[in-house]
């Protein structure tokens, strides 16, 4: 008979990990899938953990690539100190009764230079409870993950991906899952993560279906990279080659990396043009080999074409910050300040044509969901798109939130977990936020996991259709065009 009163076990290829119960999830922290990036490793591929002794205890999260205090984030992402950053959390329903299960791997966002797996919006309780396992994996970050060292290999976080998805096929059977069964999801940086990985040959076979939310999808040429990585190097003082970086503490470079990454003229406006018509500075990169071509052109190729896709966004995700700019942007026709961010007169006639309700709001709003559209929701239509006939379905975020006043960037991922109550989320959703959205949200995902399609018409057999998800009551739940108004940036017209 099995002690219902002691921790959960699980015998990994490498050893035995200690986790602990948590009512009817069985929950593991801090599981190693590659060696600490640290001294002789620092600026490696990652490389496979050796075998250890004993039951490891994976009751505490680990190491964190995202070191010290960040501030307030709509997310509430801690860091943990450590070296072994390059780890996995693991929650899995606690009685799985010999069944296999489909499992969600999630790759957490912050700008590629940010963020934590070590959030309490993460936990997989709620897919526990339906029948599925969700893995969170950690990555190095900003130039540790990213940057072009001479001597080193690029796209350091990329390989932590494929590291990570590789010891799920491996190890996930054990955890109660079935690693013909894996669903990648990920959240903004996150999402642009699961594209990035599936137009990328080198990660077909190991996950079977993905969901991108806001992905931010950018492809950094290598000269550019190459460029940031040069910068870096004169402001630390060191030749731009692995021994020279190596020389740096990590933390430094982490302080640096923000200014090698600025234009060195033009000020905010300059920075802000940059991210938008740029994309991240610190992000995966064009290297020739395991990125060999940027991610939408892939794509348009068949790479991943077999694979389910669902991605989409929130409404508005940066209309917040304009917000904060309203009392004097109401002197600044957005025909203006639209210009003066690089579009030119007759994408300006349209764009404003197709954002007529954003555009009584004033410019604020239009910039908002300016940013929004550059960096974000243009991307929806040009992916599923190139796609063609794939399986492919997308979904907008309508629910405005009653503290900040838009369906914002963040507000969604407690709703897709069905995480209402996690600590920080009536800071950005309010103290009622609708549980019943949270379970239509997450039910989609536990859909998508299990059976491969979230549950409303495609876009690839309906090109246009879109599922707007916390529509107002008067608003139609599905849209036969639902991302028509950034068909000036996106270049995507819907039949």
């Amino acid at each position: 008979m099995t002690d219902r009163t002691a921790p959960p076990v699980v015998q990994t290829q490498r050893g035995a990990v200690r986790g602990f119960h948590r009512g009817d999830t069985a929950v593991f922290f801090g599981i190693p899938f590659a060696q600490p990036p640290v001294g002789a490793l620092r600026f490696a591929a990652p490389e496979p953990m050796p075998p250890w002794e004993g039951a490891r205890d994976a009751t505490r999260y680990g190491a964190t690539a995202q070191r010290g205090d960040t501030g307030v984030t709509l997310i509430p992402e801690p860091s943990v100190p450590g070296d072994a950053t390059l780890n996995v959390n693991v929650f899995t329903p606690r009685t799985r009764e010999g069944r296999a299960l489909p499992v969600i791997v999630y790759i957490h966002g912050g700008g590629y230079i940010s963020g934590s797996p070590a959030s309490s919006w993460y936990d997989g309780d709620a897919f526990a409870r339906d029948g599925v396992v969700t893995v969170v994996i950690s990555y190095r970050l900003g130039f540790d993950g990213f940057g072009v060292i001479e001597g080193a290999p690029d796209n350091r976080a990329v390989l932590d991906w494929l590291a990570a998805l590789e010891w799920v096929r491996e190890e996930v059977s054990g955890f109660g899952g079935d690693p013909a069964r894996v669903t990648l999801v990920g959240q903004s940086a996150g999402g642009g993560a699961v594209l990035t990985l599936l137009g990328m040959p080198a990660a077909q076979g190991l996950f079977a279906a993905a969901l991108a939310i806001s992905p931010a999808l950018v492809d950094v040429p290598r000269a550019r990279a190459e460029g940031f990585s040069r910068r870096l190097a004169e402001l630390a003082g060191v030749a731009p080659t692995r021994a020279g970086f190596a020389s740096v503490p990590e933390e430094r470079l982490t302080a640096l990396q923000d200014a090698a990454s600025r234009p060195v003229r033009g000020g905010p406006l300059a920075a802000l043009t940059a991210v938008l018509d740029d994309g991240l500075p610190w992000a995966p990169l064009i290297d020739g080999e395991l990125i060999a071509a940027p991610t939408l052109e892939s794509i348009a190729d068949g790479v991943g074409r077999s694979i389910p896709l669902v991605l989409g966004t929130a409404d508005d995700e940066f209309t917040m910050t304009t917000d904060k700019a309203r009392g004097i942007l109401r002197f600044v026709p957005a025909s203006f300040a639209l210009g003066r961010l690089g579009l030119d007169a007759a994408r300006r006639r349209a764009y404003l044509a197709d954002n007529v309700a954003q555009h009584r709001l004033g410019t604020a709003a239009v910039l908002g969901r300016y940013a929004s559209d550059r960096v974000f929701r243009a991307g929806i239509p040009r992916v599923a798109a190139a796609r063609g006939d794939a399986p492919t379905w997308v979904y907008r975020f309508a629910w405005r939130s009653p503290v900040i006043g838009w369906a914002c960037h963040c507000l969604d991922v407690p709703f897709w977990f069905d995480h209402l109550d996690a600590e920080g989320v009536s800071a950005i959703a309010g103290q009622a936020p609708p549980a019943s959205l949270a379970r239509e949200m997450h039910a989609a995902v536990v859909r998508i996991a299990t059976v491969g399609d979230p549950g409303w018409p495609a876009w690839s057999t309906h090109p246009g259709r879109t599922r707007l998800l916390g529509a107002a009551a008067s608003e139609p739940p599905i849209l036969d065009d639902g991302y028509r108004e950034v068909t000036a940036l996106s270049g995507v017209v819907v039949p």
